[in-house]
């Protein structure tokens, strides 16, 4: 199931823990990645995944933390720091070594989100769907011409991607989408518009470089095309502003007025994109909840510091029952929600489908498990946590996570759904 990494990988792994050799790492981190039994870590299942984690730690320390409040205060995507992923082997992480990439699989795909979003899920955000969205549905799905000519741009942060699925009227209801692509000729003729997409601008004018966009070619029929920046009729209808959280993270409007689209951008079959969608979404799935491990684990460091340093009623607030309480339950359900990610990650091949219940399962229970832990950290730091700090910003950006990459609702629709033949579990 583990892939070994690639020479790009190995190279970009050299590179980056020699640049970052003297980065330490949060002084508060809690000593999560040795596991209770030396004969298995879940977390880190071989040497390979160990090295990224470390120097996406790193990484993170060094380059991410240092800026994101400033970007998230100044709702700005940080294009610099993107490339600097591409320069690490991020962006191609799961994308085979011939197109640029480092060829790795979903567990070091957890490791690099848990980390990236331990400082800011925001930047982690756009890097997911630039890497997972459109590079890894692209690596997964595309043939051979489409490629060599988007992959390589893509893993190196030469070319920045997304994907397009909700509408303004069909978000959860994916099915019931109204974007049109007819046929003429040899070519499609795409009409719609495509709402709430990540990377879908650079800044307020101007659009991302390509996408992948779900669209509707007949009544009961789903296609994937790519569409790029520059295309006739393709434009930025507005850029989404003033949410409550993943400020530092660009959502826009794609808009689509009559948009010729060649043959050769339809991805597999006409008609065949929703095996695509599924086995994309599946991994969408377990990175987001991979990203609550990091707003959770960062909340749980920051609240165990400050009940260590802060004194009320002449005791440090860790003596304290009622601040125990959120603690100890801060720290068992994210490890709970870690055991099951990674359990869940091992067990997934990113080129097959049919893992939606556990997928499923993953999300439903640790963005919520985040967002709780979040919260618990604001509750433990009191005003200190509740104004312009790490763990308020870390709550803002936790709400997405159990909206995006599909709802509460549609995920407990789903696992019933999965479970109603299987009487014992």
């Amino acid at each position: 199931m583990f892939r070994p990494i690639s020479k790009v990988g190995r190279t970009c792994l050299k590179r980056a823990n020699t640049r970052y050799s003297q980065v330490k790492l949060f002084s508060t981190s809690l000593d999560i990645d040795n596991p209770l039994s030396t004969s298995v870590d879940i977390y880190n299942p071989t040497p390979e995944h160990a090295e990224i984690r470390e120097m996406v730690r790193k990484f993170t320390m060094a380059e991410v933390e240092p800026q994101a409040a400033r970007f998230d205060r100044e709702e700005r995507f940080n294009h610099e720091l993107f490339k600097k992923c591409g320069d690490l082997g991020l962006l191609g992480l799961t994308v085979p070594e011939q197109y640029g990439g480092t060829g790795m699989d979903c567990t070091a795909v957890c490791a690099v989100h848990e980390e990236l979003s331990a400082s800011d899920p925001a930047f982690c955000l756009a890097y997911l769907a630039h890497s997972l969205l459109f590079v890894n549905n692209l690596a997964r799905n595309g043939n051979e011409e489409q490629k060599q000519r988007f992959l390589p741009d893509a893993c190196s942060g030469a070319l920045i991607g997304g994907m397009g699925m909700s509408e303004p009227d069909y978000g959860t209801d994916v099915l019931g989408m109204q974007t049109s692509a007819k046929k003429d000729g040899d070519d499609y003729i795409l009409k719609g518009q495509k709402y709430w997409i990540t990377n879908g601008c650079v800044d307020d004018h101007t659009l991302g470089d390509a996408f992948l966009v779900y669209a509707r070619t007949g009544p009961k029929s789903i296609s994937l095309f790519i569409v790029e920046k520059g295309m006739e009729g393709f434009s930025l209808g507005q850029r989404i502003k003033n949410k409550c959280g993943m400020r530092a993270s660009n959502t826009a409007e794609l808009v689509f007025d009559n948009v010729r689209i060649p043959k050769a951008n339809l991805v597999g079959d006409e008609g065949g994109a929703l095996i695509c969608m599924m086995r994309n979404l599946e991994v969408e799935r377990i990175a987001l909840g991979a990203m609550s491990l990091g707003i959770a684990r960062r909340s749980l460091e920051e609240m165990n510091r400050y009940s260590k340093d802060r004194v009320a009623f002449k005791q440090p607030l860790k003596n304290h029952g009622q601040i125990q309480r959120f603690i100890g339950n801060s720290y068992a359900q994210y490890m709970a929600g870690r055991s099951y990610t990674y359990d869940v990650a091992q067990r997934l091949d990113l080129d097959e489908s049919g893992n939606r219940l556990e997928t499923d399962g993953v999300k439903l229970f640790t963005t919520a498990m985040g967002q709780q832990v979040a919260d618990d950290a604001i509750q433990v730091m009191g005003g200190a946590g509740y104004v312009d700090s790490v763990v308020e910003r870390l709550f803002r950006d936790s709400r997405l996570l159990r909206i995006g990459g599909g709802t509460d609702e549609s995920h407990h629709k789903n696992i019933v759904r999965e479970i109603a033949d299987i009487d014992t579990f």
